[in-house]
């Protein structure tokens, strides 16, 4: 039982590591240099510049859930650059993508609902080929996505709190010997939930975390929804099987978060969608006719295979 708790904080290190490293590679260099300008400047003035731009270094990187300049230009300067044939039969998608940016439509957002499909395929493929199971497919892709939103540091987090208040609430109701119906009983769940979630969030003003001030309500139904599956397992099957499930979903949403967010992939994706939706159709065809042992199970019985 102690395995999955360690996954999950090795996942919150290594998406921590990044940022703190930048952020001391930085501090050092702009540190450096003011060790060279102090005749110019005061400690003060480069103190205060230093921190300012570490603040800079900190910011989570832009967020491909928002129609923002950041995740818009781009995308939209790569869609410019690109020459067209003809429509058909080959370019259908990328006039009808170019004729709903230029309507409005967020070239952003349709990346994300390009790149879904893909990362439902990874899940599935990860199901049946490596044997990760999770709580199904739509959970994992979105907690992926709520990844993007809030940066994988605090959706870690937040995942973390909710498992722990989901549980802890459960033991402390078994032990109470409190009896509710089904819908009664995850009402009463989410209210401890919310105000785990609002615990962490108060914490802002210690913080100073900038991705824990740029948290919004969708990420936080979504992981609230992995609450109520939590349970549900716990209820039905046992604690270890419920947290086994919810660190391989964890596992299932870090690599999409990866997929979503690997810049190669998205311009390929926008540029290319009949590539790439037609690549995965074939692979799904592909991954649903394969009826072989998985990954884990050949590593499972692998001393029975050798005999």
């Amino acid at each position: 039982m102690r395995k999955p708790f360690f996954l999950a904080i090795i996942f919150a290190f290594l998406a921590f590591l990044p940022i703190s490293v930048n952020a001391y590679e930085f501090v050092a260099s702009e540190s450096s240099e003011f060790a060279s300008e102090s005749g110019v400047m005061s400690a003060t003035a480069s103190s205060t510049e230093i921190e300012r731009k570490t603040e800079d270094v900190l910011l989570p990187p832009p967020d491909l859930t928002q129609k923002t300049e950041s995740t818009v230009e781009p995308l939209k300067r790569l869609l410019e650059d690109q020459k067209l044939g003809d429509v058909w039969p080959t370019n259908p998608i990328k006039y009808a993508i170019r004729g709903a940016v230029n309507a409005g439509v967020p070239p952003n957002t349709i990346v994300l609902l390009l790149l879904l499909p893909g990362v439902a395929a990874l899940i599935a493929g990860a199901r049946h080929l490596v044997g990760l199971r999770g709580f199904g497919i739509f959970l994992p892709a979105a907690l992926a996505v709520t990844f993007v939103a809030t940066g994988p540091l605090i959706g870690i987090a937040l995942f973390l709190v909710i498992v722990f208040v989901s549980t802890s609430v459960r033991i402390i109701m078994r032990r109470l010997k409190i009896k509710l119906q089904y819908l009664p009983r995850m009402a009463l769940l989410l209210q401890f939930v919310v105000l785990g979630i609002l615990s962490v969030l108060f914490l802002a003003p210690i913080v100073r975390q900038p991705y824990l001030t740029n948290v919004s309500i969708f990420p936080v139904l979504i992981l609230v929804l992995l609450a109520e599956d939590f349970s549900r397992v716990q209820l039905g099957k046992s604690a270890k099987v419920a947290i086994n499930l919810t660190t391989e979903t964890l596992i299932l949403a870090f690599g999409s978060f990866i997929f979503l967010t690997f810049e190669p992939v998205q311009e390929f994706a926008l540029l290319n969608p009949e590539i790439f939706i037609l690549g995965v159709v074939l692979f799904d065809i592909m991954l649903g006719k394969y009826v072989g042992l998985r990954f884990l199970e050949l590593w499972r019985f692998r001393k029975l295979i050798t005999k």
